[in-house]
């Protein structure tokens, strides 16, 4: 744990290791690991270079940030499913929201979990 108020003493703070796959990954058979690159869901705090932690044995995706396959091209969206159609919505307006609709080529690859951010210096 860190202090994001006032500084207190950093021996007080000290804990036993942390092993992250523990911390972050649920299911270890069925979770992978994606680079992003583009922009498209900036505004939900998804940047470009990052690296999303993915479950594929997830099987609720209502509301989730989930990556796709459609017509044979990841990507990273919401989904959204609304009076039985489905929509893939971005996280940045300049983007349009993608209606699935009969024909096309389409597979939730797996739930997005964890998004890790490295600080640029």
């Amino acid at each position: 744990m860190v202090c994001a108020g006032f500084p207190s003493p950093a021996d007080d703070y000290i804990e036993d290791s942390l092993d992250l796959n523990k911390f972050l990954v649920k299911q270890k058979d069925s979770t992978f690991f994606m680079k992003v690159e583009g922009d498209s869901m900036k505004d939900l705090g998804i940047f470009s270079e990052n690296i999303l932690i993915i479950d594929r044995s997830i099987k609720k995706f209502d509301h989730k940030v989930v990556v796709v396959v459609l017509n044979g091209e990841f990507t990273v969206r919401t989904f959204v499913k609304k009076q039985g159609r489905v929509f893939l919505v971005p996280g940045n307006r300049k983007y349009k929201v993608i209606e699935i609709i009969e024909g096309m080529d389409f597979e939730v690859w797996g739930v997005v979990t964890t998004v890790l951010n490295k600080f640029k210096s």
